[in-house]
């Protein structure tokens, strides 16, 4: 079952707020999918427990509990979660002033960013205290150096590969081997992809593979079975690849 949620379309700064950060968290008891919109305020997304995604154009975040997403105010995106992943959402009034960028950004969810904000929490928390506290928040948001994003070619010619190594990360076709399955030259396609992803072919793989992988881990599956199941020989080669890529080891993601 798979429950769709739609929700406006509103611009930055459109509906006037009281709150500087305003929180909400849910376990989701069902797959979900929010249909593409945009919120009047700037969001920070990251879970709890479990992973989901947020689709920016061509672009596909995976948020984790240690990588969350800013989303700016008036920026138009979809998302999907699946059963039993507990996320969380910080809102921010638009206007608040931090290190983020006016785009999408991956965020360290840092243990001093997960204190700031479980304190924002306090029933009792007075005003003075909450005012010290946002300002803290905002003066610890920093982008991440990482990101699980896979940008997602559009042009006709890198569409088969795209729709191969998402339904199968496993695929062990190089440059080459697609080459001549498209009848072009591998100069042709690693061009190609430099162009439209902004890295190189393998790198493009990698970033698929950490997505599925952080999806598989979530839902319980040995890492074993998640390396072999992302395209990797052994599970020590899938591990470094991983850690490269969010910064821990497999074994440490699958017991958050």
């Amino acid at each position: 079952m798979r429950v769709t949620r739609d929700l406006p379309t509103l611009a930055a700064g459109e509906v006037d707020v009281s709150f500087v950060i305003e929180a909400y968290e849910e376990v989701v008891a069902t797959d979900t999918a929010w249909t593409e919109h945009s919120h009047p305020w700037h969001e920070l997304l990251w879970n709890e427990h479990g992973t989901s995604t947020a689709v920016v154009g061509s672009q596909v975040w995976c948020i984790t509990p240690t990588l969350g997403l800013w989303m700016p105010a008036g920026q138009p995106h979809s998302a999907s979660a699946v059963a039993g992943t507990a996320y969380r959402a910080h809102f921010f009034r638009h206007g608040t002033v931090s290190a983020l960028p006016d785009v999408p950004v991956a965020v360290e969810i840092t243990p001093l960013l997960r204190l700031l904000t479980e304190r924002l929490a306090e029933p009792d928390l007075s005003p003075a205290s909450r005012a010290v506290t946002e300002a803290m928040v905002l003066d610890v948001l920093r982008p991440s150096p990482r990101a699980l994003l896979v940008q997602l070619p559009t042009s006709p010619l890198l569409r088969p590969i795209v729709d191969v190594v998402r339904a199968d990360p496993a695929d062990q076709r190089t440059l080459t081997g697609w080459a001549t399955a498209l009848r072009c030259s591998a100069r042709t396609l690693t061009r190609a992809f430099r162009a439209e992803t902004g890295t190189s072919f393998a790198r493009w793989v990698a970033s698929v593979r950490a997505q599925h992988a952080v999806r598989l881990l979530a839902l319980g599956f040995e890492v074993e079975v998640v390396a072999e199941a992302v395209g990797y020989r052994s599970a020590s080669a899938f591990g470094a690849a991983f850690r490269r890529t969010t910064g821990m080891t497999p074994g440490r993601f699958r017991a958050r």
